[in-house]
């Protein structure tokens, strides 16, 4: 899993780029929401042969394809941020630093990865 903070009024897509940069695997598949949908970041994956599943804007001219049955796995990704989200600490953000908050997310993260592996 790929943790990344931006400022709060930011788009999507602009955290892309950090997440992508870093040097894990290359993914096959992006399953994303509208907030990625940019022909920049399609070109992008197109060059680097991952399989971009995101739904159009509506204010796209260009129309694109989705591959509805491998778009509903997402549902799996917000699945996992909703078990993150009841960790109160993580939910409410009470630590004053980006490290100290992302240090959290990496336990809570770890913490339900474990449970998942003892059932």
């Amino acid at each position: 899993m790929r943790t990344n903070i931006t400022p709060g009024q930011t788009s999507d897509y602009l955290g892309f780029d950090r997440v992508m940069d870093d040097n894990l695997p290359e993914p096959v598949v992006l399953l994303a929401d509208k907030g990625y949908d940019a022909d920049r970041i399609r070109t992008e994956l197109h060059s680097r042969s991952i399989r971009p599943v995101i739904p159009m804007r509506k204010s796209r001219k260009r129309r694109v394809g989705l591959d509805w049955p491998l778009y509903r796995l997402r549902n799996l990704v917000e699945r996992c941020f909703n078990k993150l989200k009841n960790a109160r600490r993580v939910a409410t953000r009470y630590d004053k630093t980006a490290e100290s908050f992302l240090g959290f997310v990496d336990i809570t993260s770890i913490r339900l990865w474990v449970r998942h592996l003892s059932t």
